[in-house]
C-alpha cells in the first residue's frame, strides 16, 4: 500500500510517521518550496501528547516545549474567574505542552526524513486535482519551480493541505465558503520576564475583546526568561473577510489602544504588545462541518477536513488524532481486517467526522472560554468575588463538558491508554 499525502503540516507529517510505524509506505507533497519554522505558538493537549509519545518524540518535544502547569481565566479588569491545573498537575498521565508551531513542525519533518528517507517530503508541489479508478488514485501536482504538471499515483490520497485545501474544494465545490466571525486576531511572540509561575496560560476579557498568553520556550525558561506567545482578539463591526492575505504583518497601532489600560499587578499587557518584533493579523474563520470527507480512495485530514476557531487548544490536537485514527484503519485494510481501503477510509470518517464537527460548533460558542463571556454578561462592571456571579459548580461543568467533547478528560485518556480511569 502506498499513500500520497498532500501537505507537510502537523497533520500530514504526523500521519507519515504513524503510517511508517505500521509498515505502510507514503510520501508527502508540500506546496511550499522550503519548509521553514513559521508561525507562533500552539498547545498540545495530553490526548495529542499520548500519540506523540507513541512516536518516540517525547524527549525531543520536552527539550523545546513548556510543560503547561495551569490555565487561568480573567475578566477585562484582570479579576480571576476560573483556574485549573493542566497536564500532570491535573492528574493526566501525560503533560500538556506549549511550543512554537514552527519548531514542532521542523521536529516532525526531520523525523520523517530520518525514518522514511531524505526524499519522503517533496517540496514545491501544489495539488491541483485528483481522479481515481479501481486500481488507485492519480493526483496532479503543479511544480512551482517550472510550472510543470506531474501525476503521482498511489493507493490512497489524503488531503492534509489546510484550510484552503484544493482537495476539499474538488470534493465540495459549492456551498463551502469560509465563515467569518467578524473578529480579528493579532498574533506574535515577545521575549519578556516570566509571569505567574512561568508555565501558566491565561486568557482575559470576553468574546469581543480578549487577550491570550502562554510561554512556549523551555530553553528560555531555564535562563529565567520567557518567550510569550500572545493573541489579541477584537470584534470589528462591519468587518469583511480579507480577499487574499490571511496572515499579513501589521503595526500594533491597528489594535493596541484597546488594551492600553490592561496593566495588572501580575502582568503588563501593553508592554508585551510593545515587545513584539512582528505582529500578524488573522481573521477568525472556520467552515461548516462537511457531510463527508471521503470519496472512494480520497479523504481529508486536519484543517482540510475540519477547520475550527483556535479555541480550546484543539486544532493541532485533532489533526494528530485524525492521523492516528486513519493510520489504524489503513493498517486494518493492509492486514485484511477491513474489507478494502475504501471501507477503511469510511470507518475513519465515521469515527472522526462527528466528533470534530461537534468541536467546530462548540468553538463557535466559545468552547471552554465561554466562562469569560458569562462573567461579562452577568457582571460587566466587575465583581468582588466570582462566586457571587457564577458558581464553582457551573464553571467546573463548562470545563468538563468541553474536555469530554474533545476527548481529553483525564478518565477517558487513561482508559484509552489501557490504564485505570
Amino acid at each position: 500500500m502506498q499513500i500520497v499525502i498532500a501537505g507537510a503540516g502537523i497533520g500530514g507529517l504526523t500521519l507519515a510517521l504513524m503510517l511508517h510505524r505500521r509498515g505502510i509506505g507514503c510520501r508527502i507533497y508540500e506546496s511550499a518550496q522550503e519548509l521553514r519554522p513559521l508561525g507562533v505558538g500552539i498547545n498540545l493537549l495530553p490526548h495529542a501528547v499520548s500519540e506523540i509519545e507513541q512516536l518516540g518524540l517525547m524527549p525531543a518535544l520536552a527539550e523545546r516545549a513548556i510543560e503547561t502547569s495551569q490555565l487561568h481565566y480573567y475578566n477585562k479588569f484582570g479579576q480571576p474567574i476560573w483556574r485549573e491545573p493542566r497536564g500532570l498537575e491535573a492528574g493526566y498521565p501525560l503533560p500538556q505542552f506549549s511550543v512554537h508551531r514552527g519548531e514542532f513542525q521542523m521536529l516532525l519533518a526531520q523525523t520523517v526524513r530520518d525514518r522514511l528517507g531524505p526524499d519522503a517530503i517533496v517540496p514545491g508541489m501544489v495539488l491541483e486535482s485528483a481522479n481515481q479508478d479501481a486500481s488507485g488514485v492519480q493526483a496532479q501536482f503543479r511544480r512551482r519551480a517550472d510550472g510543470e504538471l506531474q501525476t503521482v499515483r498511489g493507493d490512497i490520497l489524503v488531503g492534509a493541505d489546510g484550510i484552503h485545501s484544493a482537495l476539499r474544494r474538488q470534493l465540495h465545490p459549492v456551498g463551502d465558503e469560509p465563515r467569518f466571525s467578524g473578529r480579528m486576531l493579532w498574533r506574535a511572540v515577545t521575549e519578556a520576564p516570566p509571569y505567574l509561575d512561568g508555565r501558566s496560560m491565561f486568557m482575559a476579557g470576553h468574546q469581543d475583546q480578549k487577550f491570550v498568553c502562554y510561554p512556549i520556550s523551555e530553553p528560555l525558561r531555564r535562563q529565567g526568561r520567557s518567550l510569550i506567545n500572545w493573541i489579541a482578539e477584537l470584534s470589528i463591526p462591519g468587518a469583511e473577510l480579507p480577499a487574499t492575505d490571511w496572515n499579513r504583518k501589521v503595526d500594533k497601532s491597528v489594535f493596541a489602544d484597546r488594551f492600553a489600560d490592561w496593566r495588572w499587578d501580575w502582568i503588563d499587557i501593553p508592554a508585551i504588545i510593545d515587545g513584539a518584533q512582528a505582529i500578524y493579523e488573522f481573521p477568525l474563520v472556520d467552515r461548516d462541518p462537511l457531510p463527508r470527507w471521503t470519496r472512494g480512495r480520497v479523504t481529508l485530514l486536519g484543517d482540510a477536513a475540519h477547520p475550527m476557531y483556535p479555541i480550546g487548544s484543539n486544532g493541532s490536537a485533532q489533526a494528530i488524532l485524525d492521523a492516528r485514527c486513519l493510520a489504524d484503519w489503513l493498517d486494518q485494510a493492509l492486514r485484511g481486517k477491513a474489507r478494502s481501503p475504501e471501507i477503511a477510509l469510511l470507518e475513519y470518517e465515521a469515527e472522526r467526522l462527528p466528533r470534530t464537527a461537534g468541536i467546530v460548533l462548540r468553538n463557535r460558542l466559545n468552547g471552554p472560554e465561554q466562562v469569560m463571556q458569562m462573567a461579562e454578561e452577568r457582571a460587566p462592571a466587575g465583581f468582588a468575588d466570582v462566586n457571587d456571579v457564577i458558581s464553582g459548580e457551573e464553571l467546573a461543568a463548562v470545563s468538563l463538558r468541553y474536555k469530554q467533547l474533545a476527548g481529553f478528560d483525564p478518565a477517558a485518556l487513561r482508559l484509552a491508554r489501557g490504564e485505570k480511569p
